[in-house]
């Protein structure tokens, strides 16, 4: 990381500079650069004036999150870690808590190899350009307790959002957030403990910021960065205002469930009033989506009268 810590101005750094800073010699600065290969960096070199990393990176750095937390949040805070390189931060929640370290615990990284979303789908991680976070929250009441959690994480994460200048968000229930009916953000939350009592709750969110060198192509659906809306974020100000903002929405919901956040998401329901299709395994079920229940569940206006559903493997896509 301390090679990428020179590089990240993109701007040309001679092998020289480069090994006197890292106290090595030129040789070993060129090995260096070469492993930094495996994250689909572009190292352009020039004779004469060194190297550069090709259009810079905005690194994350965890005294500049701290330091943009809200008091509360950064007080809240347990042990928090950046990876350069993991399969998934979830991962890394999940082993937090099998060593006993969960409570209170976050995580980011740079890339993920095996970043996932809903139903085992595949995260795109562009090194260096997007937010993959997790957090470890806790609840004494178990799963129960839990209905409609992941649609809380969503608001927080459009209240978040929404403060770098990004108009018009939208919420797709249950797990994902819109701009103008594009992805921009999804959620993955997984339960860890007692179903009946105490439980820990992975909270996994894939933002993103810049999508420039992800393998686009393999994308099944529409999709948008914060690139695209706003242009340049700064990503450790954007990580501490997420950060933040589902610190309060954790303890709102802790207060009052869902019902609490009920009718902010339903402000941003990108789904109100539209015909939908509702696949239940291989099964679809056609209907006008009338809003949400107090637990969060889809109330939905189907050919045989009104249904709710709630969780599980549920994906809604336009009719």
């Amino acid at each position: 990381m301390e090679l990428l810590n020179i590089l990240a101005d993109g701007e040309y750094h001679s092998g020289e500079d480069i090994g006197s800073q890292l106290g090595v010699s030129r040789a070993a600065v060129w090995k260096q650069l070469q492993k930094l290969e495996s994250f689909n960096l572009e190292i352009e070199s020039v004779k004469g004036r060194g190297y550069r990393l090709i259009g810079g990176l905005d690194l994350l750095d965890g005294e500049k999150i701290r330091s943009h937390l809200n008091p509360e949040a950064a007080l809240a805070l347990g042990q928090f870690d950046i990876f350069p390189l993991i399969d998934s931060t979830n991962n890394a929640a999940a082993n937090a808590i099998r060593d006993g370290r969960g409570w209170g615990y976050s995580c980011l990284a740079e890339q993920q190899t095996s970043g996932r979303g809903r139903r085992g789908r595949e995260w795109q991680s562009p090194f260096g350009r997007n937010v993959y976070l997790s957090q470890v929250w806790e609840f004494q009441s178990g799963a129960s307790a839990l209905e409609g959690l992941s649609l809380s994480v969503g608001l927080a994460i459009v209240r978040a959002v929404s403060k770098f200048g990004v108009i018009g968000l939208g919420l797709k229930w249950p797990n994902d957030v819109l701009y103008e009916n594009k992805k921009l953000a999804g959620i993955l939350l997984e339960m860890q403990g007692d179903p009946a009592g105490v439980c820990q709750v992975i909270v996994g969110v894939g933002l993103n910021v810049d999508m420039n060198g992800a393998d686009t192509d393999a994308i099944s659906q529409p999709w948008t960065d914060l690139a695209q809306i706003v242009g340049a974020v700064d990503r450790n100000k954007l990580v501490a205002e997420l950060m933040s903002s589902l610190h309060l929405v954790y303890k709102e919901f802790l207060a009052g469930g869902f019902a609490v956040h009920r009718d902010e998401w339903s402000r941003h329901d990108a789904f109100a009033g539209r015909d939908v299709k509702v696949q239940l395994g291989d099964t679809y079920i056609e209907g006008v989506v009338s809003g949400l229940d107090r637990s969060g569940g889809l109330v939905l206006m189907t050919a045989g009268g009104e249904r709710v559903f709630n969780g599980g493997e549920v994906s809604l896509r336009s009719a």
